[in-house]
């Protein structure tokens, strides 16, 4: 289970909101000259469950990869609990959209999450077994365990999220970054999901995901930042995700299955 992959599984104190898990200042990156993101500052609290939300084009994922360094930007910089990314990269866990992954990769289930160590046991250095239970127990977290020696390319899409979530429970990171974790997975596999990471906020650990889902955002997250190119609106959940903030940030065109009554009260 999931205790297994940390040291303590004690109940950490309830969010702090100083010295940020994961601090963004002024971020502005561009395609083609054209700014998709433009002078965005985010700033999560500690031990939270927090989403960036804002309509499609938004600069969203861009803003997140941008943010660790994943894809060029113009200005702005990312701190982890106050130092530069340079010096937090074993801090932090990222899982891409599935759409950005190479499915046809010839690893099975158990040699997908191993790579989430790579960084701590290195590429020429075999795994030993306490690594190889850390495998088992993050599998085991999002019940992948039975589908171990399973080629990745042969799962379903809920299948594989879990496993890239397994890949980067291994890591048992203070902050994980996900981009769109729930798009494209069966209502079993997000249900998964959420337990996964509420377990990971009881442990103290600081959950920031691009999430599109409005209708879900009051039940999942308890911090967000409303974007729309720019930063419309950030912080506690109850404050910054309501009808006049939506508006904003959606240009007044809600997608047609939601409506701001269901998605912000």
């Amino acid at each position: 289970m999931l205790q297994r992959l940390a040291q303590s599984d004690e109940p950490l104190s309830p969010p702090a909101w100083g010295d940020s898990p994961f601090k963004v200042s002024k971020l502005t990156a561009a395609y083609n000259n054209k700014p998709v993101v433009f002078d965005v500052s985010f700033t999560a609290p500690r031990n939270a469950l927090a989403a960036i939300i804002g309509p499609n084009g938004a600069g969203k994922s861009t803003f997140l990869k941008a943010a660790l360094g994943l894809t060029p930007k113009l200005a702005g910089e990312t701190r982890v609990f106050g130092k530069p990314l340079t010096k937090s990269r074993r801090e932090i866990a990222y899982v891409p959209q599935r759409a950005s992954v190479d499915w046809d990769f010839p690893a099975n289930v158990f040699d997908v999450a191993m790579m989430g160590l790579q960084a701590e046991i290195g590429w020429l250095r075999w795994p030993k077994s306490e690594h190889k239970a850390r495998v088992m127990a993050a599998l085991e977290s999002v019940s992948m365990q039975d589908f171990a020696r399973r080629q990745i390319g042969q799962l379903s899409g809920g299948q594989r999220q879990r496993v890239f979530i397994a890949r980067a429970l291994v890591q048992n990171a203070d902050v994980y970054l996900l981009d769109e974790p729930f798009a494209g997975v069966d209502a079993a596999t997000e249900a998964a999901i959420m337990d996964v990471f509420r377990d990971l906020k009881r442990r103290g650990k600081t959950v920031i995901c691009v999430h599109h889902d409005l209708a879900t955002v009051r039940d999942y997250f308890d911090y967000v930042m409303l974007m729309n190119v720019m930063n419309v609106s950030e912080g506690p959940t109850a404050k910054a995700f309501t009808p006049e903030t939506l508006a904003k940030a959606y240009d007044g065109r809600l997608p047609a299955q939601e409506s701001f009554a269901a998605a912000a009260q």
